[in-house]
């Protein structure tokens, strides 16, 4: 397959864990042969789908990685967006028959367990790549 082209979505709430996300997202990128021909920051993990679903209707983008971190507080909305962004990228991801990636953390962890995991943003890419070249092939 030739190079994949990769959308990348960044949620930005958590942004010193979203960057480390997203240089592991892009140096994954780049040694999978991958590039990322554009990415958008967004504010938190919620806003994610709309900025897939714009990526995901471009001609020059095979996959969309999503990354980012939930962390819990003290009622349960960390669960709520997490649905809400999960299922909303699946959404996306269906409606725009393209590969979109959940690589967010959470929800359910606290700020240190969500430092740890900033390899969500490798797995992302990793899974988008992936999901793009096994489909490329396959009549839609």
């Amino acid at each position: 397959m030739s190079e994949t082209a990769l959308g990348l979505v960044v949620a930005r709430y958590y942004a010193s864990i979203a960057e480390r996300m997203e240089e592991t997202a892009r140096e994954t990128a780049a040694e999978r042969g991958a590039t990322v021909v554009e990415a958008l920051d967004v504010p938190g993990a919620y806003d994610t789908p709309l900025a897939a679903d714009r990526l995901a209707r471009r001609d020059d983008v095979d996959a969309v990685a999503v990354v980012g971190t939930i962390v819990s507080g003290d009622t349960d909305h960390d669960q709520v967006i997490a649905r809400a962004a999960a299922s909303g990228l699946t959404d996306v991801s269906l409606d725009r028959d393209t590969p979109v990636t959940f690589g967010v953390a959470g929800p359910g962890q606290s700020g240190a367990e969500a430092r740890e995991r900033v390899d969500k943003g490798a797995e992302a890419v990793t899974a988008a790549i992936d999901m793009a070249e096994e489909l490329s092939g396959v009549a839609a």
